[in-house]
C-alpha cells in the first residue's frame, strides 16, 4: 500500500472538490437532470469556431507561446478593459481558465502560513487553492444575514487588530459571486478595497460572472495597485473546456509581472494555444453577443426560484447575478450532502451541497447549464423532490 505519510501534507488536507464528490454520485444513475456544475448551455460563437478549424494545421499551433498570452490577444484583451471594464492601468497574462489565474496568484502574492480572508458562502476552488499552497490561516467572514453581502465592518476589524498575529496578506471577493449569485454594490466593493488598501492587503476580485447581470444591475471593476482583477471566457463565451482565462493586474507594481511569470513557466508555460486563437475570435463578436444569450437565463433563474418555493420566501438568496441561487434547507437537514444523495436517487436531479462553500445545511442550485425546456424538467423535479423532502421526510 505504501506509505500514506510520505504524501505532501498541503494536499492531503484540502478538501476533496465537490464536483468530483458529485460526479461519482452520478456515476451509473440514468436520465438524470444537473443543476449542478456551473456552465452555460451555449457553445462559443460559431464563427470563432469556424476559424479555429482553419488553424489546426498550422505550425505554430502546436509550438509554446509567449507565457503572458499571444500578443494580440492580449492587445484585444487590453483593449476590451478600457472600453468595458474601465481598467486603464492593468497589464494582463492569459491563463488555463480562472481557477488557474488564481492559483497563480496565491503563489505569486502568499506564504505558506499567511493569513487570507474569504467570505461565506466562498467559491469552493478558491479555498482548495489556499489549503493545497499551504495558506493554513483561512479566515472566513460572515456575509449579511439579508442579502449575503459581505460584512464591510467585520473585515473592518479584522485589517485593523493588533496582536502577534499579522494583518491578513489578500482579502478574495468574487462579484458577481459564486455559489449565491449575489452582486456586491460599488460603495460596499471601495470599501472593501479602502480598508485593503489601508492595511496594505491584496485584494483579488474574480469577474468570472461579469456579464451575467439581471434586474437593470450594471458590473463594474476597480482598479489600484492593491488590486489584481480575474476574468474568465469560461462562462459568457461557451469555452468551459477550452480552458481560457486572464489576470489583470497593476501595471506599476514593481516585479509583479517577473514573479506572475516565475509562476506561469512552472504550470501551464502558457495556455492552450487553439484555446487563446478562439478566444481572440470570440471577442470579435462583441458583447452582445453574450448578453442576449444571458437574457435567456431570466426565465431558467425563475423556475428555479419556484422549485424553491418548498423552503419558503425566506429560505433563498442570491441570484441578481452569474448562474446560482442560494437556498437553505430545512434546520433538521444540516447534512446538506446527503440531501443531495436523495435528490439524485429518488428524483434524478443534483444539486451542490452548501457545505462544500461552508455553508452547511444549504444547497447551490446553478441554472445556467440547461436550456429553458430541459430546465422547467429539472425545475419540476427538483421542487417535487423539495416539497416531499418538507411534508414527508427523505422517503427512500
Amino acid at each position: 500500500m505504501g506509505n500514506y505519510r510520505m504524501l505532501a501534507r498541503r494536499c492531503v488536507e484540502t478538501e476533496m472538490p465537490v464536483m468530483v464528490k458529485i460526479q461519482e454520485l452520478m456515476r451509473g444513475a440514468e436520465n438524470l437532470m444537473s443543476l449542478a456544475q456551473g456552465v452555460v448551455y451555449w457553445q462559443p460563437p460559431k464563427q470563432a469556431l469556424e476559424k479555429v478549424k482553419e488553424i489546426v494545421w498550422d505550425p505554430l499551433t502546436s509550438r509554446y507561446g509567449n507565457d503572458e498570452g499571444l500578443p494580440e490577444l492580449r492587445q484585444a484583451l487590453t483593449e476590451k478593459l478600457q472600453q468595458e471594464n474601465n481598467l486603464t492601468k492593468s497589464s494582463i497574462m492569459v491563463t488555463a481558465g480562472a481557477n488557474q489565474a488564481f492559483v497563480n496568484l496565491v503563489l505569486t502574492l502568499c506564504d505558506p502560513g499567511d493569513s487570507v480572508v474569504m467570505f461565506a458562502p466562498y467559491y469552493f476552488n478558491a479555498y482548495m487553492s489556499f489549503q493545497m499552497t499551504g495558506i493554513t490561516d483561512i479566515i472566513v467572514g460572515p456575509g449579511d444575514s439579508k442579502t449575503l453581502q459581505p460584512d464591510a465592518d467585520w473585515l473592518e476589524k479584522i485589517l485593523s487588530e493588533k496582536g502577534d498575529k499579522p494583518v491578513p496578506k489578500l482579502v478574495t471577493v468574487v462579484n458577481p459571486g459564486n455559489p449565491s449569485g449575489v452582486f456586491v454594490p460599488k460603495p460596499l466593493l471601495q470599501r472593501i478595497s479602502d480598508l485593503c488598501k489601508k492595511a496594505d492587503a491584496w485584494l483579488v476580485v474574480d469577474n468570472t460572472y461579469e456579464y451575467f447581470m439581471y434586474d437593470g444591475l450594471e458590473h463594474f471593476c476597480l482598479e489600484d495597485n492593491h488590486i489584481v482583477n480575474i476574468f474568465s471566457f469560461s462562462k459568457a463565451h461557451g469555452m468551459m473546456g477550452w480552458r481560457v482565462g486572464y489576470i489583470a493586474y497593476p501595471t506599476e507594481v514593481d516585479g509583479l509581472a517577473e514573479q506572475l511569470l516565475k509562476v506561469q513557466d512552472n504550470i501551464p508555460i502558457c495556455a492552450s494555444i487553439i484555446g487563446q486563437r478562439l478566444a481572440l475570435y470570440s471577442l470579435e463578436v462583441g458583447p452582445e453577443w453574450i448578453r442576449e444569450r444571458v437574457k435567456d437565463l431570466v426565465k431558467n433563474r425563475e423556475l428555479v426560484r419556484e422549485a424553491l418555493s418548498p423552503l419558503g420566501d425566506d429560505a433563498v438568496k442570491g441570484g441578481e447575478g452569474a448562474i446560482y441561487l442560494w437556498a437553505k434547507l430545512p434546520d433538521k437537514y444540516s447534512d446538506d450532502f446527503e440531501v443531495v444523495r436523495w435528490l439524485v436517487n429518488r428524483h434524478g436531479v443534483v444539486v451542490i451541497p452548501g457545505s462544500a462553500s461552508g455553508g452547511r445545511g444549504h444547497i447551490r442550485i446553478s441554472f445556467g447549464g440547461l436550456t429553458q425546456a430541459d430546465c422547467e424538467i429539472a425545475a419540476q423535479r427538483l421542487q417535487k423532490g423539495l416539497k416531499e423532502l418538507i411534508e414527508v421526510g427523505m422517503v427512500q
